[in-house]
């Protein structure tokens, strides 16, 4: 299975759960991406699976080699933000469960942080 695939899975899977909204298409950054309450929780870009995580789960997975902090091409990477090498074994909905997991608390509580899109 590709990457864009598995991706298209994973748009599936939250498509109709309470509060998110599948990609809308179109142009501009963010048009392929997963929505909780009109803020982006996870997306496909440049073949890879980047979620929004809390910074301490980001530093682990990075720490462990599963893949890099996110760049959106501004030269500084995004602390809240996980970029997943497609070569880890880790499993995809579960880090897509744990970024809608992080965007609903985050909204719930109007807890703001640091690191948007």
């Amino acid at each position: 299975m590709t990457p864009q695939e598995r991706y298209e899975d994973l748009v599936d899977e939250f498509t109709g759960m309470d509060g998110v909204t599948p990609p809308a298409g179109g142009s501009g950054f963010g048009r392929g991406a997963l929505r909780y309450r009109r803020k982006i929780f996870a997306m496909f870009v440049r073949g890879q699976l980047v979620v929004k995580l809390p910074r301490p789960r980001v530093d682990e997975l990075v720490a462990g080699g599963h893949g890099e902090r996110f760049d959106a091409n501004k030269g500084t990477p995004m602390k809240e933000w996980f970029s997943l090498d497609p070569a880890s074994g880790r499993p995809w909905l579960e880090l897509a469960r744990d970024a809608l997991d992080f965007a609903r608390s985050t909204s719930a509580t109007g807890i703001s942080t640091s690191s948007s899109l």
